[in-house]
């Protein structure tokens, strides 16, 4: 009896070895396949300059600086307000109805599709407020559209600190906020660290949002303030594929390398930044 249980093991772990690498294949395949196409694309020139000749000739830099100012942008407007709602919710509100109402609210807003968003920052924050079409629109929207997940990832990552350790701090005699922000926190910064992760890598790479409150289709100028249009890699990538007639493959292959090399640099940056906090908490 004895013998097969120790064979059944053996094949449930065989089994999900080779499920493990079933399912990487195809995403390590697309990699592959973005490395051979976009990397003999890719120049100083293609980099440094400007779209020309109808967006067939030149370089993405202006598309480039978009994504990096709408990103920053989004970690602005999103993340310190969505751990102090995760901080709050766990450490502050009281159990009743009103939490468990908020804390569902934010997991189906986790799940609206994001052209939803878009729709919604284009009617609330280019309409309504009167922003326009504009860099500062589409951080706006991009924000809303990341708090769900920040929210969630402090929230679960708060609960999952031993009770215990709220309880020895204020033993000694700190207050209620010193072991939040000194002694809770701290210890949840690993997981706090890869919801914002998950959530700035989703909104570099999203089209809708921005298509709607930011986005332009051609600029050949910097933007200068928050009011201005900008260009962004994954708008400018659905533009050159769609809706430029005789594209050259190598210019939109270039231009997905870059954005995909920008999303997995954001990954490791934040695992890098993540891994560290994790050493010394």
């Amino acid at each position: 009896m004895s013998i097969l249980k120790g064979r059944g093991k053996n094949i449930i772990e065989a089994t999900i070895k080779v499920m493990g690498v079933v399912s990487i294949l195809p995403v390590l395949g697309i990699f592959a396949y973005i490395i051979y196409k976009g990397v003999p694309a890719i120049s100083w020139t293609f980099l440094s300059e400007g779209p020309k000749s109808g967006m067939r000739e030149g370089g993405i830099f202006p598309v480039i600086v978009g994504s990096l100012l709408l990103t920053i942008g989004t970690i602005i407007a999103s993340v310190p307000f969505g751990i102090l709602t995760g901080v709050y919710l766990v450490e502050y509100s009281k159990d009743n109805w009103l939490r468990r109402m908020i804390n569902l609210t934010i997991v189906n807003l986790a799940g609206i599709p994001s052209i939803v968003y878009g729709l919604f920052g284009m009617a609330f924050f280019v309409i309504a407020m009167g922003l326009g079409r504009s860099l500062i629109a589409g951080c706006l929207t991009l924000g809303i559209m990341s708090l769900p997940v920040i929210i969630t990832a402090t929230r679960e990552s708060l609960l999952a600190i031993p009770k215990s350790l709220r309880e020895a701090s204020l033993a000694i005699g700190a207050t209620q906020w010193e072991t939040t922000w000194k002694i809770v926190l701290p210890a949840a910064t690993p997981g706090i660290l890869t919801g914002i992760i998950l959530s700035v890598s989703r909104a570099a790479g999203e089209t809708a949002p921005i298509m709607f409150t930011a986005a332009a289709f051609y600029l050949p100028f910097l933007p200068e303030s928050i009011s201005d249009q900008v260009m962004a890699l994954p708008y400018h990538l659905y533009v050159i594929s769609t809706q430029v007639p005789n594209m050259p493959g190598s210019n939109m292959m270039g231009t997905l390398f870059v954005l995909v090399s920008i999303t997995v640099g954001f990954n490791l940056l934040g695992a890098f930044v993540r891994n560290k906090f994790r050493k010394y908490s």
